[in-house]
């Protein structure tokens, strides 16, 4: 035996993924869909405002409570002033494709924030499909925020050894919004 191995040819790098690309680690998905109502008091309209989420999501909303004292709002630290409920996986694209309608699949431009999540209201809980007002409710509008990530996400939130996810796997605005054009079929106003 002579004793000398062959050369192992060098392996080439990998490209890194592009924006367009149908890399695994860079297609966006749909990570979560918070609903929210915040009424500013306790009592009787936050009760109506948890039935106006459950209505909408058919899920157990949870009370959201200031967070300081304010005199002139009349609110006191830990007071309940809202409710709001998270949504996720099939549950959560159901719910913003009903709620997309609501705004003719039409968003403004400035929805969508420089981490790629996007907010958007809507006026009125009856603007949904199925919907009709109740006299007993009234009228109550709510938040949509929704939050939009890569795969590999859960290693800022991990308990052993979090870290900040990586300036590369964060969306940005322009890969948000050609996702939701492509996904859900959003246009959005110029």
């Amino acid at each position: 035996m002579s004793g000398s191995l062959p050369a192992a040819s060098p392996t080439p790098p990998t490209p890194a993924a592009s924006p367009g690309s149908d890399h695994p680690m860079r297609r966006l998905r749909l990570l979560k869909v918070v609903v929210n109502i915040g009424v500013g008091e306790a009592g009787e309209r936050r009760t109506k405002a948890e039935r106006v989420i459950t209505m909408l999501t058919g899920h157990k909303p949870v009370s959201t409570r200031a967070k300081s004292t304010n005199r002139d709002l009349g609110t006191r630290l830990g007071m309940e002033i809202g409710a709001k409920v998270t949504l996720r996986g099939s549950d959560a694209d159901a719910f913003l494709r009903r709620a997309l309608k609501t705004r003719e699949d039409q968003l403004d431009p400035d929805s969508v924030d420089r981490a790629g999540n996007f907010a958007f209201g809507v006026p009125d809980y009856t603007d949904f499909d199925g919907m009709k007002y109740d006299p007993k409710i009234g009228i109550y509008g709510l938040d949509v925020c929704v939050e939009l990530a890569r795969p590999g996400v859960r290693i800022r939130a991990r308990s052993r050894s979090p870290r900040p996810l990586p300036r590369r796997q964060r969306p940005n605005p322009q890969e948000t919004r050609r996702f939701l054009e492509q996904a859900f079929g959003v246009k959005f106003l110029e």
